[in-house]
């Protein structure tokens, strides 16, 4: 026999592999005499391959896995892939892109079929994929599909877990569905988490503008950075300590380009360095300015549309518009009617999709939520008492300010691919 001058890790690992897991080493016996120790993969998505962050995750814990199993554990990694909704739609709509098709063409049932199939690529390449690296997961263990490929998010049995839990929390109040700003990417036309959302550092520009008084003694000047969402102004707020506008509580000033009315509000929200001191509020297109409302009991004028379009509820001359047009035409308008002020340069946050790179609006729809008040206190309370502990400690702070910090959980999405809400709707 011959020795190789070379040593050919892929003809030893993949026998290897191969033989080992023949053998079930890797499955969990149920033995209720042996400790048991169990961790679950954070499933990667079905959106392509693995990367190195992936590899160097799998290695951890895959050593993890072994050790314990070399100890006489009943040892099982539970593995498997994630549907990833998003990611995954939007990955097969650029593949139909491509094509010079768009998910429309084909339609709800047949797109969802080519993105079942896309899984199977995807999912037989990330799992073949986790057996060259010589992950030593429990490939049978939750797999319904029949495929040795583990578990995998949207197959019918964890399908049929989302929707009983969905039910269980409706029925216990603790899931509701109601209209409440949003992060909202009109590209995808679908409510985005504030995960999915990349906030950067941008040059933009300041604008101050002319807010008439109705009486036409004179005016406010309004510092914005969104002249276009002004036509969905219900107030100006200025901050109650402010003494210059003091005096001008309650007043009314006419809404340029609109013909509207509307109050001289205070609130301790407004910043009194940030331009004149005095800020429009759009409560439909700003989280902030939508806080302002509630507690003054205001309305939402809903001025672009889900397709980040001018709305009809804006005068006439604006509807149709995309709403960067609509900023060009709002400026031209006030400066022909001398109200633009000034403008200048300044630093924005920008906040934009992670998934398209677009600018995303803040936007008033209906959606489902899930109550956190009573699990986030619970969350502190098992830090409080000790039951929870953090390595480094002082990421005790930033769990805490979070929680303490945190709003009701969106978990809906407008897409065609993922669990589907089990609600119905009774158009009468």
């Amino acid at each position: 026999m011959s020795l190789e001058k070379s040593f050919d890790p892929h003809a030893v690992e993949g026998r290897w592999y191969a033989r080992w897991e023949a053998a079930g080493y890797f499955a969990a016996s149920g033995d209720a005499s042996r400790p048991a120790y169990c961790i679950q993969l954070p499933p990667p998505n079905v959106t392509g391959t693995l990367h190195m962050g992936h590899a160097f995750q799998q290695t951890l814990m895959d050593a993890l896995a072994r050790y314990h199993r070399m100890r006489g554990f009943d040892t099982n990694w539970v593995v498997g892939t994630d549907h990833a909704g998003i990611a995954t739609q939007i990955v097969v709509e650029r593949q139909l892109q491509e094509e010079g098709r768009t998910r429309h063409d084909l339609g709800r049932e047949k797109f969802v079929e080519r993105v079942w199939q896309w899984k199977q690529t995807s999912g037989s390449t990330i799992t073949r994929q986790m057996r060259r690296l010589g992950a030593s997961g429990n490939w049978s263990y939750a797999d319904t599909e029949g495929q040795k490929a583990g578990y995998f998010t949207m197959d019918a049995r964890l399908s049929r877990a989302v929707a009983e839990v969905f039910v269980r929390l409706y029925e216990e109040g603790l899931i509701y569905r109601g209209k409440r700003l949003v992060n909202w990417d009109p590209v995808l036309g679908t409510a985005v988490s504030d995960l999915e959302v990349d906030t950067e550092e941008e040059d933009g520009r300041i604008w101050e503008i002319r807010y008439p008084f109705e009486d036409g003694s004179g005016g406010l000047v309004v510092a914005t950075t969104r002249p276009e969402t002004m036509l969905g102004d219900v107030a100006v707020a200025v901050n109650p300590k402010d003494e210059r506008y003091s005096a001008l509580l309650g007043r009314k000033v006419v809404l340029p380009l609109t013909g509207r009315s509307i109050a001289v509000i205070a609130d301790d929200y407004v910043d009194r360095e940030f331009g004149t001191g005095c800020v429009k509020i759009t409560p439909a297109h700003d989280f902030n300015d939508f806080a302002v409302a509630q507690r003054h009991g205001l309305p939402a004028i809903e001025m672009l549309t889900l397709e980040a379009k001018v709305s009809a509820a804006a005068p006439a001359a604006y509807r149709g518009l995309d709403r960067f047009e609509a900023r060009e035409r709002v400026l031209a308008d006030l400066k022909a009617l001398g109200l633009l002020v000034s403008e200048k340069p300044y630093k924005l946050r920008v906040p934009r999709s992670g998934r398209t790179g677009v600018i995303v609006e803040p936007m008033l729809t209906d959606q489902w939520f899930v109550k956190m008040e009573g699990f986030a206190r619970a969350g502190l309370e098992a830090v409080a008492d000790g039951r929870v502990r953090f390595f480094p400690e002082h990421w005790t702070t930033t769990y805490q300010h979070w929680l303490e910090n945190i709003q009701d959980w969106c978990i809906s999405r407008q897409l065609w691919w993922g669990h589907q809400i089990p609600a119905w709707y009774d158009d009468a």
